[in-house]
């Protein structure tokens, strides 16, 4: 967990998924203007919630 804060990963920050790997790990997300790769086992410590786009 602290490894993800280290990166970005704060609360509050908007995480986009930009694509999975075909096994599903590693998958990319972007956040704060740059891409990130994450392990299905890191990218299961993110409590994510969604946001309605207008």
């Amino acid at each position: 967990m602290q490894r993800l804060l280290e990166m970005g990963l704060t609360p509050g920050v908007a995480v986009d998924v930009i694509r999975l790997a075909p096994l599903g790990d590693p998958l990319q997300v972007r956040l704060r203007g740059y891409y990130l790769s994450l392990r299905k086992a890191e990218a299961k410590l993110i409590d994510v919630t969604l946001e309605s786009h207008p």
